[in-house]
């Protein structure tokens, strides 16, 4: 996939993704520009209601592993910076929905999951260029 800039059809289009993949199980919207698409469920930082975004990634284990490039925005995304206040959310995958733990991936762990993610979509390398912050990922470890 070509790097998109972030526009208002296309935060449009991420607003209404998550009704359709939750209502289909994942059957339509499961995938985006060839990676598989998963549904976050966290709280807002601020106003402690249910937030849920449908975010593209790559997996380390069964952990999926979710990257905050805001496309190449120059500041976080809000699920971002909503995970810094409360770790504990809930993935669906399909119609799957499983507890987890959201940790941000550091040092060694997160260069080799940054090659995986731009071998799995070269357009993060363009967000990447865009920005001067470190785009993070966040591992979501499945909670029994």
């Amino acid at each position: 996939m070509p790097a998109v800039k972030k526009t208002k059809l296309m935060e449009m289009f991420w607003k209404i993704h998550p009704w359709i993949y939750e209502k289909t199980g994942g059957r339509v919207g499961g995938k985006a520009f060839g990676m598989p698409v998963l549904i976050l469920i966290t709280r807002g930082r601020k106003s402690g209601q249910v937030r849920k975004n449908t975010l593209m990634y790559i997996t380390q284990g069964d952990a999926p592993v979710v990257i905050a490039s805001n496309a190449g925005e120059p500041y976080h995304p809000a699920w971002y910076l909503n995970l810094k206040t409360n770790q504990n959310v809930q993935v669906q995958r399909g119609s799957q929905v499983v507890n987890a733990i959201a940790r941000e991936a550091e040092g060694e762990e997160r260069e080799r999951l940054w090659k995986q993610v731009v071998e799995a979509e070269s357009g993060y390398a363009e967000y990447e260029r865009r920005t001067t912050r470190k785009i993070p990922l966040v591992v979501l470890e499945p909670q029994a």
